[in-house]
């Protein structure tokens, strides 16, 4: 049996019409959408297939939208006895790898992650903070000058997401992120791309939610993982529930150490690494870390079928 890895991506994948295909050819996958639906008292499939897209793009609807996806295709694969044998995503993607390894059910994460959205959101003034994606530029470089703008304009800005060589994403006040884009360049950058969120994203800007984030989180049942995941927060492998508890509670604040996750998937011996939902992200990461790795992105039945002709071919 091939040994595969399932990660899952985060807010930025999400697109109007995703899983629609899927919805309309399972009726068990149809069940799920209701579920999630009913779990969240409105229509969230009305708003995944017809949009309007500023409608999906808000962090409320985002999140339960990706994992319901993810939760879907993994299911599906599930019942061709198709199961990772470890498991990780990018912030709101371990979400999904938790709900993969059991560690919570699918109907309390959707409530949950809709939950985590609207503190997101609320946990800092919109239009207030921002995001950028900072290529070309190491890590050491990138926080020599962070501290600059920040002592510059008192104001905080600090490093994101570690997610490839290359590419890292800062979070802040926006307008320390706005003096980022403009001077970042100039210390070595190849470019600086303002991203379309509306708050600054695991910084300490976000610690205001982390209290009652907590209560949430302490209101749900959860077990130990029946597979490790890969926790954010330290990139190592977790499955202890009070562990992975603490851990989501910290993820709101702290930076997503994907680079680091990708490295140790690699070290796995693992047949391939498969990026589980909508887009493909997090599988274009991956080969930045290691373009011969052998991955698949699975995000609707062609994709689907074609990833599980190769896991049933004879090695």
């Amino acid at each position: 049996m091939k040994r595969v890895a399932f990660i899952y991506p985060g807010q930025g994948s999400q697109t109007v019409g995703m899983g629609q295909d899927l919805y309309q050819e399972y009726d068990r996958i149809k069940q799920l959408f209701e579920t999630a639906n009913e779990r969240l008292g409105y229509d969230l499939t009305s708003i995944m297939f017809n949009g309007p897209k500023e409608q999906l793009t808000k962090t409320e609807n985002t999140q339960p939208a990706l994992l319901l996806v993810s939760a879907a295709i993994t299911q599906l694969l599930a019942e061709e006895n198709i199961k990772p044998v470890v498991t990780g995503g990018h912030s709101l993607g371990e979400y999904s790898s938790l709900v993969t390894a059991d560690a919570i059910s699918f109907s309390d994460a959707v409530l949950l992650v809709h939950e985590r959205g609207k503190l997101m959101e609320r946990a800092y003034p919109e239009g207030k903070g921002s995001m950028a994606a900072v290529l070309g530029m190491d890590k050491d470089t990138l926080e020599s000058e962070l501290v600059k703008i920040s002592q510059d304009l008192n104001e905080v800005i600090e490093i994101a997401n570690l997610n490839c060589p290359g590419q890292i994403v800062i979070s802040g006040a926006k307008p320390a992120i706005d003096k980022a884009v403009e001077t970042l360049k100039t210390a070595g950058a190849k470019r600086v791309l303002p991203l379309p969120v509306s708050g600054p994203f695991h910084s300490s800007l976000m610690k205001v939610a982390a209290n009652d984030f907590e209560q949430l989180v302490e209101n749900i049942k959860w077990s130990d993982a029946a597979i490790p995941v890969y926790a954010n927060v330290l990139a190592e492998k977790v499955i202890e529930a009070d562990l992975i508890k603490e851990l989501l509670v910290k993820q709101l604040y702290s930076p997503v150490r994907f680079e680091e996750i990708i490295e140790q998937l690699l070290e796995e011996s693992l047949d391939a690494i498969v990026e589980i939902g909508s887009g493909k992200v997090l599988t274009g990461l991956v080969k930045k870390v290691n373009k011969r790795a052998t991955t698949f992105a699975v995000q609707d039945q062609d994709s689907l079928d074609e990833f599980i002709k190769w896991f049933k071919e004879e090695e």
